[in-house]
């Protein structure tokens, strides 16, 4: 296996760490051999009981445990809904998937000290990763993050710096900075997709080893896209599926640089209105992997969809009254849903499969605010 250069198509050897290739464009990982189902591991209740699949060794694993989250049946906007409960990973959000893998990489390939950006998940799970393995970390986050977000990278750890202007403007910064710190981007860095696509394997196993119709995820970057088309496959390619899921991404529709680019028709990014949203999770303007996100979502006959902030609200709320205390990125692909059931592209006889993917513990504040919460005097 070795890295590919995304621009040139030029290849570079695993065994020495990069995020990015020598053309300035970000790298991409071969497909890997995957596993059968008599190769899981069920003994590790966790996403390592997949090893076999995925390309780094798990005698090197830095885990807290992560993975082998909650697939919870019921129904949403009269139709079955399988909500996946990716807010119950250890650091609260889904990117504990995707970060045990590049941390475990990382550490065995000699690297002691890593910088990330993040508006918040990201750099929570990066922090608990490094100080699980004994590495050093530094995180830039706008200075709009919440605070919950930046006491949890803070609380293990990391060396946190608020950087004022935009999500873009902190990867920017980041940018500048790898120079002189490893650059653990988890939008750069392809090991963290090797890690989210055990969001594939995990959905399979879950539902007696098939692949549901539809999987509905929130899209910033589109880490989950990535990890599900890289997951389900090798599924396909070792005759564990039949077919590939149709993938949906979501976006808000303040900052919504996938979903121009797909009603484009095109790749890459098309000019598009940014503004603030709530769902501060997938605010990036500039996401890196555009045409690995979405030739996936139009090969599967997915889409990308976008939510206005109302929509968000709304979903966040009607979550919250099903038990699913979720931040309003979550409810986002849950206000995506609404409308792919709306106008048929979901039908209710199909298994639909909801991705939730942070916790509304880090955002009870904004929450609080949106929903109007209150307690009333006794």
């Amino acid at each position: 296996m070795h890295y590919i250069d995304s621009l040139t198509g030029a290849t570079y050897p695993l065994e020495a760490p990069r995020w990015r290739g020598e053309s300035g464009g970000h790298v991409n990982l071969g497909d890997a051999p995957g596993l059968a189902r008599r190769d899981i591991d069920s003994s590790a209740h966790s996403l390592w009981r997949y090893r076999k699949a995925l390309l780094v060794d798990a005698a090197d694993a830095v885990t807290l445990g992560e993975g082998w989250t909650p697939l919870v049946a019921g129904e949403w906007d009269g139709a079955p809904v399988r909500f996946k409960l990716e807010f119950m990973m250890p650091t609260g959000s889904f990117k504990d998937r995707g970060m045990t893998v590049m941390v475990s990489y990382l550490k065995s390939r000699g690297v002691t000290e890593v910088l990330e950006d993040s508006s918040g998940n990201a750099g929570a799970s990066l922090s608990a990763y490094c100080a699980r393995a004994g590495m050093r970390c530094r995180v830039l986050v706008p200075e709009t993050a919440s605070y919950p977000k930046i006491a949890q990278i803070a609380a293990c750890g990391a060396d946190v710096v608020t950087i004022r202007g935009s999500r873009q403007d902190v990867a920017d910064a980041a940018a500048a900075m790898s120079r002189e710190i490893f650059y653990a981007s988890h939008n750069w860095q392809p090991f963290f997709a090797e890690g989210t696509k055990t969001l594939a394997y995990e959905l399979w196993e879950q539902l007696g080893f098939r692949a549901p119709d539809n999987v509905v995820v929130p899209v910033g970057y589109g880490a989950n896209v990535l990890g599900c088309d890289r997951g389900y496959s090798e599924l396909l390619r070792n005759g564990e599926i039949k077919r590939m899921p149709r993938l949906y991404g979501v976006q808000a529709a303040n900052c919504a640089p996938y979903y121009a680019a797909f009603r484009a028709g095109v790749e890459h990014l098309v000019p598009a209105p940014v503004g603030p949203t709530v769902a501060e999770g997938i605010a990036s303007s500039k996401p890196t992997r555009m045409r690995e996100v979405l030739a996936p979502v139009r090969a599967s006959g997915g889409e990308i969809v976008a939510v206005t902030e109302d929509e968000i609200v709304r979903a966040l709320g009607a979550l919250a009254k099903k038990g699913f205390y979720v931040e309003p990125t979550s409810a986002a692909a849950a206000a995506g849903v609404s409308q792919l059931i709306a106008r048929g592209a979901i039908r209710r006889d199909e298994t639909t499969v909801l991705v939730l993917t942070g916790s509304g513990l880090k955002a009870s504040e904004t929450i609080g605010k949106l929903l109007k919460l209150g307690a009333r005097s006794g």
